[in-house]
C-alpha cells in the first residue's frame, strides 16, 4: 500500500511493576485489573501458568526450559540485551548470579528493559534486489465477546446466555487472520516470533499460531521442534528472554528478526533455508497483531 515506509518504536519503563493511571478509571482495564483485581504482570501470568498446569500437566520444568532455549538463542545475537546461557537449575535458583525472586506462584521474575527497533522497508526494485523479503499479511484483532475465560489484558466477560461463546480464541484469532491474508498456513512457516512475556504464554502460543493442538504446547518444546534446528524454531532472535519488554518497540524488532533471517542474515542463529516467518503480539484494552513475511 506505500513504497516506502519508516517504522520506529522505542521504550523507556521506570523500574517496577507498570502503575494504572491516576484517578478513578473505571472504564480502563488497566486500572481495574489492578485496583480491583490487584493482578499486577506477575500474578496475572503466575495464574496463568497454574491453569495450565492444572488444565494440561504443564510443569515448572516446562516453563523453565522456554527461558533455556531462548536464552540459548539469544547469546548468539548482537542485539539481545542479556546474553547469557542459563540451565534449568539456574532458573529456578539464580539469574546471572543473583537468586531469582519467585514472582507469582510457579514464575520467576521477568527483567524490563529498554529497547528500540527500526525497520525500513524500501521498494525493492531501486535497490536492485532480485529475492526481497516481502511482507505478506499484517492483522489487526480486538476479542470477540462472550468471553468465558478472564485474560490480561481482556479481562470483562459477558453472559454466554444470549451468544454462544466463540470457538476461537483471541490469539488464536490474531493468526488465522494474517494466515488467511497471506493465503498460506502453520505447516508452511519456516519459523516464529512471539510474545514471550511469560514463558507459560509462549507455550500458548504455540497452539495459537497453530503449530500443534490445545495443551501440546510443551509437548512440542520438549520434542525440540522450536528449538535452534528444529522443525519451526520459535524466537530465534531470544525474545523478550533476551531483550526484556519494550512496549511499541518489540514488535517492529520481531519483524526485524524475520527480516533477518529471510536474508540469511542472522548469523550463528541463522534458521537454515527460512522463507516463510509469522510474528505474533498482544497488547492493552485487547489489541493483538500479526505480521507474515516471506522470500
Amino acid at each position: 500500500m506505500a513504497d516506502e515506509v519508516l517504522v520506529v518504536g522505542a521504550d523507556a519503563a521506570p523500574k517496577g511493576f507498570f502503575a494504572p493511571a491516576g484517578g478513578e478509571r473505571p472504564d480502563d482495564p488497566d486500572w481495574l485489573r489492578f485496583r480491583v483485581l490487584g493482578a499486577t504482570n506477575p500474578a496475572h501470568f503466575g495464574l496463568y501458568a497454574r491453569r495450565r498446569m492444572a488444565l494440561y500437566g504443564d510443569t515448572q520444568e516446562d516453563f523453565a526450559l522456554v527461558k533455556v532455549k531462548n536464552a540459548a538463542a539469544g547469546a548468539f545475537n548482537e542485539y539481545a540485551r542479556y546474553r547469557t546461557p542459563v540451565t534449568a537449575e539456574e532458573v529456578a535458583a539464580f539469574r546471572d548470579g543473583r537468586r531469582s525472586t519467585a514472582a507469582a506462584g510457579h514464575l520467576r521474575h521477568v527483567r524490563r528493559s529498554r529497547r528500540a527497533g527500526a525497520g525500513q522497508l524500501e521498494l525493492a526494485r531501486r535497490r536492485g534486489v532480485r529475492d526481497p523479503v516481502r511482507i505478506r499479511a499484517v492483522s489487526t484483532v480486538t476479542p470477540t465477546f462472550p468471553r468465558t475465560v478472564l485474560d490480561l489484558p481482556d479481562i470483562g466477560t459477558d453472559s454466554a446466555v444470549a451468544v454462544d461463546p466463540s470457538p476461537e480464541s483471541f490469539r488464536a484469532s490474531i493468526a488465522r487472520t494474517a494466515y488467511e491474508e497471506a493465503g498460506i498456513g502453520p505447516a508452511d512457516l519456516s519459523l516464529a516470533e512471539v510474545y514471550d512475556l511469560s514463558t507459560a504464554l509462549e507455550l500458548e502460543w504455540y497452539e495459537d499460531i497453530g503449530l500443534c493442538g490445545p495443551g501440546e504446547g510443551a509437548k512440542l518444546l520438549r520434542s525440540g521442534a522450536t528449538a535452534p534446528g528444529g522443525r519451526v524454531p520459535v524466537n530465534a532472535s531470544g525474545g523478550l528472554a533476551s531483550f526484556g519488554e519494550a512496549v511499541p518497540a518489540q514488535a517492529v524488532a520481531q519483524v526485524c528478526e524475520l527480516t533477518q533471517q529471510l536474508r540469511g542474515r542472522a548469523g550463528q542463529r541463522q534458521v537454515a533455508g527460512a522463507r516463510v516467518g509469522i510474528t505474533a503480539n498482544q497488547g492493552l484494552f485487547g489489541h493483538g497483531s500479526a505480521v507474515i513475511a516471506v522470500r
